[in-house]
C-alpha cells in the first residue's frame, strides 16, 4: 500500500499514547514504506510514568532503523533537500495543532511538516488532546480547510469524564496515509470509539 514511499513520523509529547508508537511503525514498515522519525524537544527531554526520553528514543530507532531527528536544523532538509513523499505526525498534541495552525515553527516536528507542504506533499495528523472540542476546536477546523492537510480519524476517546477530548484511531494510520498521499481524507472522518 505504500511500497517505496518515505514516511516522515513526527511525535509530540502526547505521552499516554507512546505504547500505540510501535505497533504504527511496524504497520507503516508492513506496507513497504521507510519511516524517518523526527520528534519535539519535550520528547527528547520528558521523564513520565510511561518512560524516559532515552528509552523511547531507543525504542524509536530500533523499530524505523533510523536515528531520530531532534532539532529544527536536522528537519528544515525535508523541503528541497530530502523530502518525504508524506508526513504524518502522530501523536498531535493541542499544543503542536496549536502552533501548526497558526504557522509556527518552533520544533524539529514543525518545520519538517511546513518542510513537506512546501513541497505539496501531504501532511497527515493523527490527534490526541484534551481541548479538542475546547479552546483548540478552532485550530483544528482550520486545519481540516488546509490544503494537503488530512486527519487519521478520530473522535471522542472518554465524552463523560474528558468530553473535550479527541483522539485518533492509530489503526487507520496506514489507510490514512494512503488516502493522503492521493490528496483525498480517508472517510468516515469522525468515528466512535469504544466504550471504557
Amino acid at each position: 500500500m505504500l511500497q517505496g514511499k518515505r514516511i516522515g513520523l513526527g511525535i509530540t509529547a502526547s505521552h499516554c499514547t507512546y505504547d500505540a508508537l510501535l505497533p504504527m511503525i511496524n504497520s507503516l514498515k508492513d506496507a513497504g514504506a521507510s519511516v524517518v522519525p523526527i520528534i519535539t524537544h519535550s520528547v527528547l527531554t520528558a521523564a513520565t510514568r510511561f518512560g524516559t526520553g532515552e528509552e523511547w528514543i531507543a525504542r524509536i530507532e530500533e523499530a524505523t532503523g533510523e536515528k531520530v531527528i531532534s532539532t529544527i536544523v536536522g528537519a528544515e532538509p525535508f523541503g528541497p533537500k530530502t523530502p518525504v513523499d508524506c508526513m504524518i505526525i502522530a501523536p498531535m498534541t493541542g499544543n503542536s495543532i496549536s502552533k501548526f495552525a497558526n504557522a509556527a515553527t518552533d520544533s524539529p516536528v514543525l518545520m519538517a511538516a511546513k518542510a513537506t507542504l512546501r513541497n505539496n506533499s501531504p501532511v497527515l495528523i493523527g490527534i490526541s488532546t484534551n481541548d479538542a472540542l475546547g479552546l483548540n476546536g478552532v485550530n483544528i477546523m482550520k486545519l481540516l480547510n488546509m490544503k494537503n492537510v488530512f486527519f487519521i480519524p478520530f473522535g471522542q476517546d472518554d465524552p463523560y469524564k474528558k468530553p473535550n477530548s479527541l483522539i485518533s484511531d492509530f489503526s487507520l494510520m496506514v489507510p490514512a496515509a494512503a488516502a493522503a498521499l492521493e490528496h483525498k481524507q480517508l472517510q468516515p472522518l469522525l468515528i466512535i470509539h469504544e466504550e471504557k
